[in-house]
């Protein structure tokens, strides 16, 4: 069974919780959740190709994630954060999160989500330091980063990095090059990471918000 069936039911029943929770106070936030669901195709030339699905959901403060194949491959991940903004002419977001996985392999993380953004450019990152508890000599780094323009409402073009172990290369941070398009809540992104040949990915990612 996927491990991320289990990620979205506890996610859901959260949601559900909360919402009721809050529907019987009389001084609640009326702020509605923020929602969002993606899946990142990872198209690895020599090694086993894949899918990274994730949902997220926001309300005030509040953030919850549930992940899968994002820190080792059959694995899942569950994170809970704060939501922290700023900002006018240079906004910014900030998301401390605390989380575990479970699966193929298994442990603790705590990382950071987090942008930057000034008229058309937005430095975003996500990055997390993980504890393996099976294998501790496996603890690792991650982090996704990117570097983004939007020119116009619906194209964002940029860089980003990423460094993983889901697949391994020789290339300890991984450069690439990224085009995206948004129509209303739907974004489709392209990414190309590592030199020409056999060490290069390709991903395409999908998400829906609302």
């Amino acid at each position: 069974m996927s491990t991320v069936r289990p990620l979205v039911v506890a996610t859901i029943v959260i949601i559900l919780a909360s919402d009721n929770a809050l529907a019987q106070t009389k001084d609640a936030d009326v702020r509605t959740w923020s929602l969002s669901a993606s899946a990142y195709t990872f198209i690895v030339h020599d090694s086993r190709s894949y899918v990274q699905p994730t949902v997220a959901a926001d309300r005030g403060w509040l953030h919850l994630e549930a992940r899968e194949n994002y820190e080792a491959l059959d694995t899942g991940s569950e994170w809970l954060g704060i939501n922290f903004s700023g900002g006018k002419t240079l906004a910014w977001t900030a998301t401390p999160i605390l989380g575990g996985m479970f699966g193929a392999a298994t442990g603790i993380g705590l990382g950071l989500e987090a942008s930057i953004s000034w008229r058309k450019l937005e430095l975003s990152i996500e990055s997390e330091h993980v504890v393996d508890t099976g294998d501790l000599a496996a603890s690792f780094f991650y982090n996704w980063s990117e570097l983004t323009v939007t020119p116009v409402t619906w194209l964002r073009v940029g860089l980003a990095t990423q460094r993983t172990r889901v697949h391994r290369s020789a290339q300890l941070i991984q450069p690439g090059a990224m085009a995206g398009l948004s129509f209303k809540h739907v974004n489709l992104t392209s990414y190309v990471f590592g030199p020409k040949g056999s060490a290069r990915q390709v991903v395409f990612a999908a998400e829906l918000t609302f």
